[in-house]
């Protein structure tokens, strides 16, 4: 179920910019957009979390506060940066330069041991990355805006950190609460800024706050805890990889929404993106070491006894 969630976890992620430029039509800001997004998200995964009675976790406060930080630290200058990068660049250039992080998460998940960089992982890298290229260069001419390019950028080298922070946490803290405590830690980021700059305006209309909604449950709650369950079984590098489908979905949706159609290279690429993900579904990868303290990745055996002292969660991104 690793992979598999993983890629639903990058289509509610893919859905994220189309969402995002309809609500800019509407007249929503930046601030007001990551505000509420991140506001409801945590609402709601509160919400499902207290919903799912006899779901208990143990923690201790240096993981809560962790978790906590890479909400309100690292995911929200993330999503801060990218929203800054839309609202001045083309969303398919804005994608190509992020979605150079499978490929920083990759390198750097071998460099600090967390994984093996094997034949089968590099060639699902490299086809994943052709693929995302032919997708989103398929798109035709975009302008190239030099400061939305260092903002995607420092998007992609901020989300490779996050995702390397999360890997250490996800076996601790079951994937609906470690969402959660991360969505109120970035809504405490932007409350911050909204209240010590009072530049945070609410008074969009219904349309807006429809978008905002689609943001926050499709591409914040869905695909934050599928994006979590998926990596706690498959590992940092493989759900970077499977993240590249993201792009697919950005592409294919912006252009239905704009009735167009995609082209031969789009549709190539596309293949290539699913082809890497196929790849990926090999036999299980041998437990490596890890650091003191850090329990094991939890496998298919553990996952069907709940007695394990750390089961894996059922199915439930962004």
């Amino acid at each position: 179920m690793g992979p598999v969630l993983c890629l639903i976890s990058a289509a509610a992620f893919g859905a994220m910019a189309v969402f995002g430029k309809f609500a800019y039509q509407e007249g929503v800001s930046t601030p007001a957009l990551l505000l509420v997004r991140f506001g409801l998200a945590a609402a709601l995964l509160a919400a499902l979390h207290l919903a799912r009675p006899g779901r208990r976790w143990r923690a201790g406060p240096r993981v809560l506060v962790t978790a906590l930080a890479m909400g309100a630290v690292g995911y929200a200058t993330q999503a801060g940066l990218y929203f800054a990068a839309l609202r001045i660049m083309d969303a398919p250039l804005l994608s190509l330069i992020l979605y150079t992080f499978p490929v920083l998460v990759t390198v750097t998940a071998v460099l600090l041991g967390r994984d093996r960089l094997t034949p089968g992982r590099v060639i699902a890298l490299l086809v994943a990355s052709c693929g995302t290229l032919l997708v989103l260069l398929g798109t035709g001419g975009v302008a190239f805006e030099p400061l939305g390019a260092v903002l995607a950028f420092g998007s992609a080298v901020t989300y490779t950190v996050y995702i390397l922070v999360a890997d250490t946490v996800v076996q601790r803290i079951p994937p609906v609460p470690l969402a959660a405590l991360v969505m109120a830690g970035a809504f405490l980021t932007f409350a911050g800024y909204a209240l010590l700059t009072g530049t945070v305006a609410l008074t969009f209309g219904w349309r807006g706050w429809f978008w905002l909604l689609c943001i926050a449950a499709v591409s914040t709650v869905l695909a934050q805890v599928t994006f979590f369950a998926g990596l706690r079984r498959t590992g940092p590098s493989a759900a970077a990889i499977l993240s590249t489908f993201e792009p697919v979905v950005t592409t294919a949706l912006a252009a239905l929404t704009l009735h167009e159609v995609l082209t031969p290279i789009q549709l190539a690429g596309a293949l290539l993106v699913l082809a890497s993900a196929a790849a990926l579904q090999l036999r299980r990868r041998d437990p490596l070491p890890t650091a003191a303290g850090r329990p094991p990745r939890a496998t298919s055996q553990s996952a069907a006894h709940p007695t394990s002292p750390h089961p894996a969660p059922p199915a439930d991104r962004v």
